[in-house]
C-alpha cells in the first residue's frame, strides 16, 4: 500500500467526532496557553500527557500537537496586544505587531499573525509528510562540527540585522552566550558564576529572563508614557475604520511572498536539531528586514514583519519532528517531550516506524492537517474577544500584565527566586533599551548558547585540535564562509547608513540656520 493510500485511510480515522473533539481541544487549549506569558507549548504538553493515558493513540498525540500549534500562534495575541510574548519565539513578533495594536490596527495585526501561523503550520506539515524519511540519511551528515557552524552563523546574522550597530549586536549576542554559562559544567561538574546560590547551579531559565527583559521592561518603558498611551488608547476606542481591521489587498502582496519565505525558513530550521523557533522567527524577520526597500521603518508597525515571524515560527514545530519520526532523535523542546507520550502510546520513534507501523504515522499526519485547519477556526472565532484588550486603558493593563509575569516565572521552576531573575533582567532590559543593544540577539544567544559552547567542545575533540581537518567538513565550511560575508556585507551595508545619517543631519544644520 501506498504512502497516499495511508494518508486518505488516516483521513477516514481522523474524520471521527471523539477524534476530531479532542484535537480540537489540544488547539484551544494551546492557543489559551500560548496568549499568556511564561506558560507555552511546553509546559502545556507535558503537564497534559498523563491525561491523555485513556484516549486512543491518534487522539492522545493528535491532542499533544495540537497544543503545541495552537500555542505557537497563540503566543502572537498577546505580543502583539501587551508586547509580552507568549515565548520567546514571537519576540519579532511583538517588534511590529505592538506598534500596529497602538494604532488602531489591533485587528488587522491579529489576523496576519494568524493567517501567517496557518500557512507556516500547514506548509511545514505538507514538508514533514514529504521529506521526513527521505531526509533521515542527509540528517545524519549534520555533526557537531556542522551545528556549531550553523549556530555561529545565526548568531551573526540575527546581530548584524536586529539593531543599527553590529557591534552593539554582536557584543548583545556575547553577553547572551555569557549568561548561557551560568551553572554546573557539564564535563568537570564545577559551578560556573553561581555566586554560592544554589538556584544557579542548573542555570538560568530562559522563560523568566525572556519575561523580564521582554514584557518588565516594556511595562516600565510605558509606565513613564503613559498618559501619551492613554491618550492614544482614547483615540483607537473613537476612531477605529474598516481598513483597520481587515488586511487589504496591496498588503496580501506584499505578505504572501513573506509567508513562503518564512515557511521555508521556520521548515528548514525545524529540521535541524538544536536551533529551535527563536532561531527560525528572529532568522525570518532578519530576512524579510534585509530584503525590503524601507528597512528602517521595521519595528514601527510593518505588516510584514509579522507575516515573517508567525509564518516561521509555526513552521518550526511540524518540521521539528522530522529528526523525531525519521531518526529518533527530538529536534525540539516540544519533540523531546513527545518522546514520552509515543513511547507510553506504544509508538517508538525511529526509522522503523514508517516500517513497522505506517498507518499509525499516516494517522498522525492526517490529524496534523486537520489541525491546521481547526487552528484557523479557533484563531479567528476567538480574535476578536482578544482584540478588546487593547481598549483597556494602560494604567490597568500594566498590573495585569506585570502579575502575569511574576505569575509565568513562578509556574517556570515553581520558586521565588525565579521571579528575582526576572526582576534582575528586567533592569538589564531597560538598559539595553535605553543604551540601543539588541536585547533580541541576548536572549538568542543566551538560547543558542549552551548548544554553542557543546558542539565547539565536541569540533575540537573531532578536529583533534587542527582546522585543516575542517576539509573533510564542507558544510561546516559553507557555513563559515557565510559568515565572514554576513559580517563584510552587513557592516559595509551599517557604515553605509551611518554616513547618509550624518549627511542627512548635516543638511538638516544647515536649512535650520
Amino acid at each position: 500500500m501506498s504512502g497516499f493510500e495511508h494518508l486518505l485511510i488516516g483521513f477516514q480515522h481522523v474524520l471521527t467526532p471523539m477524534t476530531l473533539l479532542w484535537v480540537t481541544v489540544g488547539v484551544s487549549l494551546g492557543y489559551v496557553l500560548g496568549a499568556l506569558p511564561g506558560l507555552g507549548k511546553a509546559t502545556g504538553v507535558a503537564v497534559t500527557i498523563p491525561l491523555t493515558f485513556y484516549l486512543s493513540p491518534v487522539a492522545a498525540i493528535a491532542m499533544l500537537i495540537g497544543i503545541a500549534k495552537g500555542s505557537a500562534a497563540g503566543s502572537a495575541v498577546s505580543a502583539i496586544l501587551l508586547n509580552t510574548p507568549g515565548e520567546p519565539s514571537s519576540a519579532p513578533t511583538a517588534l511590529d505587531g505592538y506598534p500596529l495594536a497602538r494604532q488602531g490596527k489591533a485587528q488587522k495585526a491579529l489576523k496576519m499573525g494568524l493567517f501567517a501561523s496557518v500557512c507556516g503550520d500547514f506548509l511545514s506539515t505538507v514538508v514533514l509528510i514529504c521529506l521526513a524519511a527521505p531526509l533521515a540519511r542527509y540528517a545524519l551528515l549534520i555533526g557537531p562540527v556542522e551545528i556549531c557552524t550553523i549556530l555561529l552563523f545565526s548568531l551573526t546574522f540575527i546581530g548584524g540585522l536586529s539593531g543599527n550597530s553590529m557591534t552593539k549586536g554582536l557584543i548583545a549576542g556575547a553577553f547572551g552566550v555569557c549568561f548561557a554559562t551560568v551553572g554546573i559544567e557539564t564535563e568537570t561538574f564545577i559551578p560556573r558564576l553561581t555566586f554560592g546560590l544554589l538556584e544557579l547551579d542548573e542555570g538560568i531559565s530562559l522563560v523568566p529572563m525572556a519575561i523580564g527583559m521582554l514584557a518588565v521592561a516594556e511595562m516600565v518603558v510605558q509606565a513613564g508614557n503613559m498618559r501619551q498611551l492613554d491618550a492614544e488608547t482614547a483615540n483607537i476606542v473613537h476612531g477605529s475604520k474598516r481598513e483597520d481591521r481587515v488586511i487589504l489587498g496591496s498588503e496580501w502582496r506584499r505578505c504572501v511572498p513573506v509567508i513562503l519565505r518564512g515557511s521555508l525558513i521556520g521548515s528548514v530550521v525545524g529540521i535541524l536539531p538544536g536551533l529551535g523557533a527563536s532561531v527560525g522567527s528572529f532568522l525570518s524577520y532578519g530576512a524579510t528586514q534585509r530584503a525590503s526597500k524601507t528597512p528602517e521603518k521595521y519595528g514601527t508597525g510593518m505588516i510584514e514583519g509579522i507575516a515573517a515571524a508567525e509564518s516561521a515560527d509555526n513552521a518550526v514545530v511540524p518540521s521539528s519532528l522530522i529528526p523525531l519520526f525519521a531518526l529518533g532523535i527530538p529536534g525540539s523542546v516540544i519533540a523531546a517531550i513527545l518522546i514520552a507520550a509515543l513511547t507510553l502510546h506504544g509508538l517508538t520513534p525511529g526509522p522503523l516506524m514508517f516500517k513497522q507501523q505506517p498507518q499509525m504515522v499516516a494517522d498522525l499526519y492526517a490529524a496534523m492537517l486537520c489541525a491546521s485547519v481547526i487552528l484557523l477556526i479557533v484563531g479567528y472565532a476567538g480574535q476578536r474577544i482578544f482584540a478588546l484588550v487593547i481598549r483597556v486603558p494602560i494604567r490597568l493593563i500594566i498590573p495585569v500584565v506585570l502579575f502575569l509575569c511574576c505569575l509565568g516565572a513562578y509556574m517556570e521552576t515553581s520558586s521565588v527566586f525565579s521571579i528575582y531573575v526576572m526582576l534582575f533582567f528586567a533592569v538589564i532590559g531597560f538598559v539595553a533599551r535605553k543604551l540601543e543593544f539588541s536585547f533580541v540577539t541576548f536572549l538568542i544567544g543566551f538560547v543558542i548558547g549552551p548548544n554553542l559552547e557543546l558542539t565547539f567542545r565536541q569540533s575540537i575533540q573531532i578536529l583533534d585540535r587542527s582546522p585543516a581537518n575542517l576539509v573533510s567538513h564542507p558544510i561546516a565550511i559553507l557555513f563559515i564562509v557565510l559568515t565572514a560575508v554576513t559580517v563584510f556585507m552587513i557592516g559595509r551595508s551599517h557604515r553605509r547608513a551611518a554616513i547618509v545619517q550624518r549627511q542627512n543631519t548635516h543638511q538638516t544644520e544647515l536649512h535650520t540656520q
